[in-house]
């Protein structure tokens, strides 16, 4: 499998992640077909750099837009200010929809890094990450 996301989404992943420091950025990406169309900013309400949860409110409103606009939440994005672009531990713990593309964009080096992964988790200690490879269109 691989997720294809427009460049100027890409750009302005890198953008709002840049713009939310020094805390975590996050928000849903959507579109058809594993083609990534749509960046829903949403509001970190931990204001935290190292983690980050989704205004609920904000959240049911993104998902009623999505649906909507006749468009499938492909992935759920987030920043990591001063981390390599790869799940953390507490990523690992608090994600567990095995139909969604978690992609990151880290900050760490002079020029941003984005990684996508899915994840698979046969029981709590039995949780399978795989990388997923972005095509950018």
């Amino acid at each position: 499998m691989t997720i294809k996301i427009k460049k100027d989404i890409y750009k302005t992943l890198i953008d709002h992640a840049k713009q939310e420091l020094p805390m975590e950025s996050c928000g849903y990406l959507a579109g058809t077909d594993q083609l990534i169309t749509t960046f829903y900013p949403m509001t970190n309400i931990d204001k935290s750099p190292e983690h980050f949860t989704f205004d609920p409110k904000e959240q049911f409103q993104v998902v009623k837009k999505a649906r909507n606009d006749k468009l499938s939440i492909l992935s759920v994005y987030h920043s990591h200010p001063s981390s390599p672009a790869r799940l953390s531990k507490e990523d690992i713990r608090l994600f567990n929809d095995p139909n969604m593309i978690y992609i990151i964009v880290s900050l760490k080096e002079e020029t941003p890094d984005i990684k996508a992964y899915t994840l698979k988790k046969e029981g709590p200690d039995d949780i399978t990450v795989n990388a997923v490879p972005i095509e950018k269109i």
